[in-house]
């Protein structure tokens, strides 16, 4: 499947298509589902594209997230838990912090190849940007529009952009990256968060999550 033109790009969004680019809906499971390990050594290897981290690699706890730019549990996650995890957890040392792009719609998948088409230092600043403004791009009546709006405001013109949208192997390996995912790690709905390989679904709170991480320190 070639990427999306921006027409293709602009009916996606106005149609809310989501099977259409995943097979799966959209959303979060937010009923903690009963606990599964992976294997570590699998879950660490990146995909095509390579990971997106922050935080020490050598730390004694990793967290894998796995997460849709479209997804609301996501950014509730990102813009009330994440700050205080960074915080106490990613900048002293304790958690490495793995971001991975499971787009479930055309919105999803023009921001995830806009962080990544961003210079490398930027990424977690388009994420943040998009997350904390996600109900603004969400109800605007020209969903493309804000997109841009906001992309512009992360160095982005707008041919700049374009072109990013039609960058075909970034597009492929978002999609292979999912596919793995799904595959090999079980994951089906966003967030679904890896930690020290055992799996945990849905937006945690803070003290859910220190209770995870706290467990492997």
């Amino acid at each position: 499947m070639r990427f999306f033109t921006r027409r293709h790009f602009t009916a996606a969004l106005a149609l809310g298509s989501v099977v259409a680019f995943t097979g799966l809906s959209g959303g979060s499971a937010l009923a903690q589902e009963a606990k599964e390990t992976v294997s570590v050594d699998e879950l660490m290897k990146p995909g095509p594209l390579g990971d997106r981290s922050l935080g020490k690699e050598d730390a004694p706890v990793t967290i894998v997230e796995y997460a849709s730019m479209s997804c609301s549990h996501c950014a509730d996650f990102h813009n009330e838990t994440y700050p205080e995890l960074k915080e106490q957890y990613i900048d002293t040392g304790k958690v490495h912090f793995i971001f991975r792009e499971f787009p479930i719609d055309a919105a999803a998948y023009g921001i995830a190849m806009a962080a990544r088409c961003a210079p490398e230092n930027r990424y977690f600043d388009v994420i943040d940007l998009f997350f904390e403004h996600q109900m603004d791009w969400m109800r605007a009546e020209d969903r493309y529009a804000a997109i841009l709006d906001l992309a512009k405001q992360v160095g982005f013109s707008e041919d700049s952009f374009e072109a990013c949208l039609q960058n075909q192997a970034l597009f492929d390996g978002l999609t292979a990256g999912k596919d793995r995912a799904v595959k090999d790690f079980g994951v089906q709905g966003t967030p679904t968060f890896f930690i020290n390989g055992e799996k945990n679904v849905g937006a945690l709170s803070f003290d859910q999550l220190k209770q995870e991480i706290d467990k492997n320190l």
